[in-house]
């Protein structure tokens, strides 16, 4: 039977400009020649490691990927990150709906990071008219075009806008494929939906991102580095917007993980590197994995040889190099950003570490 089931269109969105931001990007970001703060000696010998598997996997052409929860952005280290896509270091970046949402609004805006304890007592938390409608309106269009989560994103910051199509080319493709190529019909005839409910004109809209060089995935868009972005429905602000749409999430979604799958497949003598990331990045890294090394064995090839660094400011007393896995009544046994990188082959280290000092030191030890 159905369940009754919340509608967003009775919801007030206020102008993202009205909205009281903490971090600033132009003020807070972090400086690439900036010194890193608290590393010990062991700290610094594991990232001087870590950088010499990253300069063999890149004569190996095997994948170097950097996966990172949304305090990387938040933290202001775009220019960090924009600095190790520069210089050819990284070759796929993974992060979660928060970290696409506060990249793009530090783009836009130049700031991001309301306060949620006080939005959610006024009912304004997430409630924001730009950031929900530009946004979803990329991924409605990007799931038309075949693109992927990140991707999407990335597209619009660098055109400064999207390309709107007309509804009649819509409903035609719609009706034209619907036995040959069905996705492209429902993405059409999805998109149509969109375009139609909000009564969106054709033709190129403007969408101006004054800030757009501190953008980490406009810098990934324009290079060719793979971007994905990593949503799970319900977690980000951009859901609330009465034009998310669930298709379209899932289409770019999908695509975004089978991209970041396919980088996995490729990671035999590369490295992965997890920052701040205690469930997205363990998750998807398990099951690309596992497909990965599906096909690998089918070849009789192997997928053993990597190397992966997790990083996080949560202290761990357990050993994980030397120890194995805890037994399930230790704390540590439910860290799953350990225990699952334990599990999953090659070498793995863990460093208790602020994500600031990390990609700093690494920046530095990789252009020494």
């Amino acid at each position: 039977m159905p369940y009754s089931k919340f509608d967003r269109n009775r919801l007030v969105f206020s102008k993202l400009n009205q909205r009281k931001n903490r971090i600033y990007i132009e003020r807070d970001h972090v400086n690439v020649s900036q010194i890193p703060e608290k590393l010990s000696a062991s700290d610094i010998l594991l990232i001087e490691k870590t950088a010499d598997r990253i300069r063999a996997a890149k004569k190996k052409k095997s994948s170097v990927i950097l996966a990172f929860g949304a305090h990387a952005i938040k933290n202001g280290l775009s220019p960090v990150l924009i600095s190790l896509m520069e210089k050819g270091w990284i070759t796929h970046l993974a992060t979660n709906g928060a970290g696409i949402i506060h990249d793009w609004e530090f783009a836009f805006q130049g700031k991001s990071s309301e306060d949620v304890r006080e939005n959610v007592e006024q009912g304004k938390f997430g409630l924001w008219e730009e950031t929900g409608f530009y946004l979803n309106l990329a991924l409605n269009i990007g799931s038309f075009n075949d693109m992927g989560y990140g991707e999407s994103v990335g597209s619009m910051i660098s055109d400064e806008g999207l390309e709107i199509p007309d509804l009649s080319e819509l409903h035609n493709i719609a009706i034209h494929n619907l036995r040959s190529n069905p996705d492209l019909s429902a993405a059409s005839a999805s998109l149509a939906g969109i375009i139609e409910r909000f009564d969106i004109r054709p033709g190129f809209m403007k969408i101006p991102h004054p800030y757009r060089k501190y953008s980490v995935q406009l810098k990934a868009y324009e290079s060719g580095i793979p971007f994905t972005g990593h949503p799970m429905i319900g977690h980000d602000i951009i859901y609330c917007h009465p034009m998310c749409n669930g298709p379209a999430l899932g289409r770019t979604a999908m695509n975004d993980f089978l991209c970041f799958a396919e980088s996995i497949a490729n990671l035999e003598g590369g490295v992965y590197i997890s920052v701040g990331s205690a469930v997205m990045s363990p998750m998807i890294f398990e099951k690309s994995l596992s497909m990965a090394r599906n096909i690998k064995i089918q070849g009789k090839e192997t997928l053993n040889d990597h190397f992966i660094v997790v990083v996080d400011i949560a202290k761990s007393d357990w050993d994980w190099e030397n120890e194995g896995e805890p037994p399930a009544d230790n704390p540590a046994y439910y860290l799953r950003f350990c225990k699952t990188f334990n599990r999953m082959g090659g070498e793995m280290h863990y460093l208790n570490a602020d994500n600031r000092d990390f990609l700093l030191q690494l920046n530095r030890c990789l252009s020494s």
